[in-house]
């Protein structure tokens, strides 16, 4: 490859500088270095011609490296903004969890099978309806032909039986 060579010394002059510019639009040096090599390839280009480097040659390098810059910073900030949003709950990995909890919950859900089972069969169906079916309690009552007052109160009273229960 054959580079101007006015364009080159131009570019050799001024690294140091567009560097340092460069890593105050991204705030990594690293990433500036890169930048400015980049730069240099477009101010460059293979083949060509030889010319003095002007100010406004000067000016176009400056130019090159700060949209290039911010090119680099906008794709980083949406890079970020994609890997910081939050995922899906379910594609989130399950955590495992060990024989003693699983024996604890196993155990806790025994429990309240059998704190159910010593309710009277109105009050246990009422909350298994509203806790675990997600039904309201004017949905309740209608199934169980009792006012929605009426519905409210056996879900209350399970509940409180339960909470004393499992306390």
């Amino acid at each position: 490859m054959k580079y101007a060579d006015s364009k080159l010394n131009a570019y050799l002059d001024h690294r140091a500088a567009l560097v340092d510019y460069v890593t105050s639009i991204t705030g990594c040096r690293a990433r500036a270095e890169d930048v400015v090599q980049d730069a240099f390839l477009r101010f460059v280009p293979e083949g060509g011609a030889a010319s003095t480097p002007s100010t406004s040659g000067i000016a176009y390098l400056y130019r090159i490296v700060r949209n290039l810059a911010i090119d680099l910073a906008r794709r980083s900030a949406m890079e970020n903004r994609h890997q910081n949003e939050e995922t899906v709950e379910w594609l989130k990995p399950r955590e495992e969890s060990s024989p003693e909890q699983t024996l604890l919950r196993h155990d806790r859900l025994e429990r309240l099978a059998a704190v159910l089972d010593e309710l009277p069969e109105r009050e246990r169906v009422a909350i298994e309806m509203h806790r675990v079916g997600g039904y309201t309690l004017s949905e309740i009552a209608r199934r169980l032909e009792v006012s929605t007052a009426t519905a409210h109160r056996l879900v209350r009273n399970a509940v409180v039986h339960v909470a004393a229960s499992m306390e």
